[in-house]
């Protein structure tokens, strides 16, 4: 049967590895890198159209306890109020344009009640390691101008924690108001602020995302490419198996034997092959058919008769 190598526990593994790697692809991989495209994308616009409008008053962009989002994200606003440096918390294992850092992250007490979370900026490593001395943000009321940032998430959800080397400062693994809210009992409004160069209190600002599209969309193409490769592929050497003298035909141990036995058997029932006939050049030696059963029993009566 030609296609019963489809069932060789060889062959369904491969099968179940190659669709498996197939659905991967096209389900799972090629998606992921378009939404990263289109993330990409969409952070980009809404950074370009951040630069040309007007701030707004935080009350008007963002009223009550309105959380940021897409659409708001990256938008210029304008706060007034007072810092509250003793809630002050350092973020630790940042990256800034590829070195180490430290984020200041700072409540501020809004002039209508509310409380958000700014972020001044970052500092470098003292020593490699250590937290430098942070300046104090300036006291009594002030106005900053900042954009509108969402809370990251921390997979891991770990709190911010105090460290004795810093004075007992609050240090936290990811720049999340909920976080900083839990640690200092403030009521933060959802996302934070972050201040631009030349504001009151600022360090030094975080740069703006440069932008650039990203490899995100071919990466997405080369796994679509590799699926159907793997397909193709799959394909390709079924057909190539399913014909005469396939590999996998000729590497069956117990096809080779009987493939021999048979041949052996042949060639003892041909008998030696008459020797002029192998001597006269250009003559191809043939093979002389196996005799029948019903051939063989003729022959035995023909010579019984004959003695």
């Amino acid at each position: 049967m030609r296609w019963k190598f489809l069932l060789k526990p060889g062959w369904l593994a491969l099968t179940v590895v190659v669709f498996v790697f197939a659905a991967l692809c096209f389900t799972v991989l090629a998606p992921w890198q378009f939404d990263r495209h289109e993330e990409r994308a969409a952070r980009n616009t809404a950074v370009s159209s951040s630069t040309t409008a007007a701030p707004q008053p935080l009350s008007e962009l963002l009223p009550g306890d309105t959380a940021p989002d897409g659409d708001t994200e990256w938008r210029r606003t304008i706060i007034e109020g007072t810092y509250l440096p003793e809630d002050e918390v350092i973020a630790r294992l940042r990256t800034v344009q590829g070195e180490p850092a430290f984020e200041v992250l700072t409540p501020m007490r809004t002039t209508n009640g509310s409380t958000v979370l700014i972020n001044r900026g970052f500092v470098r490593p003292a020593n490699d390691t250590g937290v430098p001395d942070v300046a104090t943000p300036p006291q009594g009321r002030v106005t900053v101008e900042a954009r509108v940032r969402i809370d990251e998430n921390d997979p891991s959800n770990r709190d911010a924690f105090a460290d004795g080397s810093t004075d007992g400062r609050l240090h936290a693994y990811s720049v999340d108001s909920q976080v900083v809210a839990r640690a200092t009992d403030l009521d933060l409004k959802p996302g934070y602020y972050q201040l631009e160069t030349g504001e009151p209190g600022v360090l030094t600002a975080l740069p703006l995302p440069q932008l650039e599209a990203g490899p995100y969309f071919s990466y997405a193409l080369q796994w679509i490419a590799f699926g159907a490769m793997a397909l193709l592929g799959w394909l390709y050497f079924t057909i190539r198996e399913a014909r005469p003298g396939g590999a996998l035909a000729d590497s069956d141990p117990a096809v080779s034997a009987a493939t021999t036995e048979v041949a052996t058997a042949e060639a003892a029932s041909a008998g030696p092959e008459p020797t002029a006939a192998r001597e006269q050049p250009g003559n191809r030696p043939s093979r002389q058919k196996r005799k029948s059963v019903a051939q063989i029993l003729a022959e035995d009566d023909d010579a019984d008769a004959l003695h």
